[in-house]
């Protein structure tokens, strides 16, 4: 069975061109346009709906009549069913995060598409090249505060015993330990977070993990339902996908930090915490990358 956040190949392949299925392709510019495409599917990247403003690069377009409008542009209209799918072995969780940022927005019916391109391609289902566009929809914003959190209220929880709350970091074992990162101005975590890096919940053909196995490696963490769970990366993208990935295992209290560390540590009344053991323990691994 399904779980009704993901839609399989075959399910998606048999409802192509139906009315009010809105197919939203996240991968690069490139990929969709020249490398092909499941027939329909537009194309969006979170970039676009960034604060063209800020410095941190995670945190949202403030403007909620410019979100609106780009939403409409992909023909989404409020009662859409919308599924997003990337190339999950291609990115760093973009999937996660345009879900996340529509439910935000107050997308209702969204789904990620299970194995994504990966499934689609290897299963040699038909595709298209070329853009799509779309007739505009008339989609109307209604922000959803349950599954967002901003740096000043993340400060005031971190100063205060929150055994009710666990702060997940997303990225890299090397970036939760102090990893210097090129562009990044302070290495470490927020105190009290908890490493859950982002890439551990996928199988070698990109469909999500049985549910079962993922809610006992939570579980083992100390994660239970009850808990409000903050999740973090370096731009609010990694952390999406765990942010999705919790919400399949049932963990309804899941919120993201957009800002994330981009934000978090040019914030230096914002404190820092490193792991000088640990990082020299797995110092070898592969070079991380900041998103």
């Amino acid at each position: 069975m399904v779980h009704p956040l993901l839609i399989d190949t075959e399910t998606l392949d048999q409802n192509l061109g139906r009315e009010g299925l809105v197919l939203i392709d996240v991968r690069g510019k490139a990929a969709y346009a020249f490398g092909g495409h499941i027939p329909g599917a537009v194309h969006a990247t979170w970039h676009e709906f960034s604060d063209p403003d800020a410095t941190a690069k995670g945190l949202l377009d403030p403007n909620p009549a410019r979100m609106e409008q780009k939403i409409r542009a992909l023909g989404i209209n409020n009662g859409s069913d919308v599924v997003i799918y990337s190339n999950p072995f291609d990115n760093w969780g973009d999937e996660g995060r345009m879900f996340w940022m529509l439910e935000y927005l107050g997308c209702t019916r969204l789904r990620i598409l299970d194995g994504g391109w990966v499934k689609w391609v290897g299963e040699k289902r038909r595709y298209d090249h070329g853009t799509v566009t779309p007739k505009p929809g008339d989609f109307r914003v209604s922000v959803n505060l349950d599954v967002m959190v901003f740096k000043e209220e993340l400060k005031k929880l971190v100063k205060r015993p929150h055994p009710e709350s666990y702060i997940l970091d997303a990225r890299s074992l090397e970036e939760y330990a102090g990893k210097e990162v090129s562009g990044i101005p302070r290495p470490g975590h927020i105190p009290s977070a908890i490493t859950v890096p982002w890439n551990g919940f996928l199988n070698p053909d990109a469909t999500v993990k049985d549910l079962e196995v993922i809610k006992a490696n939570l579980e083992e963490r100390g994660l239970h339902q009850s808990h409000e769970l903050i999740c973090y990366c370096t731009g609010g993208v990694r952390s999406a996908w765990l942010y999705f990935v919790l919400k399949l295992a049932g963990y309804t209290k899941a919120r993201n930090y957009a800002g994330s560390w981009w934000e978090w540590s040019r914030d230096f009344a914002a404190p820092v915490e490193s792991d000088v053991k640990l990082l020299h323990k797995v110092s070898g691994h592969d070079e991380a990358r900041p998103s």
